[in-house]
């Protein structure tokens, strides 16, 4: 009989965590979409939108489970090169010289609702990278059985 591991409390606020940045990203979805600033390329932008989030809904799951992969995969895919994706182009604009003070004055209410989703969106990714790679995470994914393929059976 094979013993239950209990998911440590670092892989599992980790898991919250991704899971409050997919929030944010759907709450920033809606509220572009809503407000009428989405663009001729709306529905191909949501439907790009809504498949990430699935996907990364997924190997969110995978990786509270223990897959390596998925950890790895969040990781870099998310933790690199969505939170690059998130703010490469809030700092270039600040390193043009421009005013958050200003900006911050000059916005209306949909500009500061998005501003402070990104500000969590953020915050909860730079978190969740964080507590995934702790030291009792870091323990919960050694003892975790290999996975060969990212969509193999877990019920083993």
């Amino acid at each position: 009989m094979r013993s239950v591991e209990r998911v440590p409390v670092a892989v599992r606020a980790a898991r919250t965590m991704w899971f409050v940045a997919i929030g944010a990203g759907v709450f920033e979805t809606v509220l572009v979409v809503a407000s009428g600033r989405a663009g001729g390329d709306a529905v191909a932008g949501v439907t790009v939108r809504v498949a990430v989030f699935a996907a990364a809904a997924f190997v969110v799951l995978r990786m509270s489970a223990g897959r390596r992969w998925a950890r790895l995969a969040l990781a870099v895919g998310l933790g690199v090169l969505g939170l690059l994706s998130l703010v490469v182009d809030p700092v270039l604009w600040l390193a043009h010289g421009n005013s958050l003070t200003a900006l911050i004055r000059e916005s209306g209410p949909v500009d500061l609702l998005f501003g402070a989703s990104r500000a969590v969106h953020v915050a909860a990714v730079l978190s969740a990278c964080l507590l995934m790679f702790l030291p009792s995470a870091n323990r919960y994914f050694r003892t975790r059985r290999p996975d060969p393929l990212p969509l193999a059976d877990d019920a083993t």
